[in-house]
């Protein structure tokens, strides 16, 4: 039987666990965010375990820190810390376009986990949590960012109603020049959309396409993703980019070209 996150008080303070790298791909950069020392510990060696560099920090300065010294792909986030709070944490990484952020919280109710997806987040795991869903979860977000650059490897990006997307960047740029940043669940989302644009997806083909089939999602993860993207792209054009057909689904409006 698995333990969950919150068995373990172990005395925590800045440690990096490595395990041998595979030979076929390089380790993800994993970066746990928590205040809890006993957590962090566990949920370190766990995925370390599983084949993951692992860092840990005990709020947003050393957060600040570690990303400072070195590029992570996704960021373990506790809502809940003293200081600097996660939310505001993770709204601050989703505006300057850092790594994917899976957001950790004893408060489970449906309406904070939108809240979480609506300020940036790319997922939401309540307290206490399996360490086996938390990898779950970490890999479904690799996966996403993996398969999203493989759709478009022969590409090097899209341009679509004055918007230029450059795939390796990984930016975004607005008819007017501006760089419009995008959290790596949006950048995915857009992904999708351009390369299933002028038809109507269902519900769940967008969020398939960005995240993989058997990935674990909450029913309302695609609307509010698709909100916060068509919110961004509004306010670039005065054109409504994401149409939504009530029953139907989705349609990304624009012809788009591949780079």
């Amino acid at each position: 039987m698995q333990p969950d996150c919150n068995e373990f008080a172990i005395v925590w303070g800045k440690l990096e666990f490595m395990t041998p790298e595979p030979l076929d791909r390089p380790q993800p950069h994993i970066l746990v965010v928590d205040d809890d020392s006993g957590l962090r510990e566990h949920i370190c060696a766990y995925l370390a375990e599983h084949g993951m560099c692992v860092e840990a920090a005990d709020g947003a300065e050393a957060m600040e820190q570690a990303l400072a010294s070195k590029s992570f792909e996704v960021v373990v986030l506790d809502v809940m810390m003293p200081g600097e709070g996660g939310l505001s944490i993770c709204r601050r990484l989703a505006a300057r376009g850092g790594p994917s952020v899976i957001m950790l919280s004893a408060m489970g109710e449906e309406v904070d986990r939108i809240v979480g997806l609506e300020l940036g987040a790319d997922d939401y795991l309540a307290k206490p949590c399996n360490p086996r869903e938390l990898l779950a979860r970490i890999r479904a977000v690799l996966r996403r960012r993996e398969e999203g650059g493989q759709r478009t490897s022969k590409a090097m990006g899209f341009s679509f109603a004055g918007f230029k997307l450059d795939i390796s960047r990984r930016q975004l740029r607005a008819p007017s020049g501006v760089l419009v940043l995008l959290t790596s669940g949006e950048f995915a989302l857009l992904l999708a959309f351009l390369t299933h644009p002028n038809r109507v997806l269902s519900r769940d083909e967008p969020l398939e396409y960005a995240r993989g089939r058997d990935t674990d999602v909450f029913d309302r993860a695609i609307d509010v993703q698709i909100s916060r993207l068509r919110r961004k792209l509004d306010a670039c054009t005065d054109r409504e980019l994401i149409l939504t057909y009530r029953g139907s689904g989705y349609m990304f409006d624009a012809a788009v070209v591949a780079a």
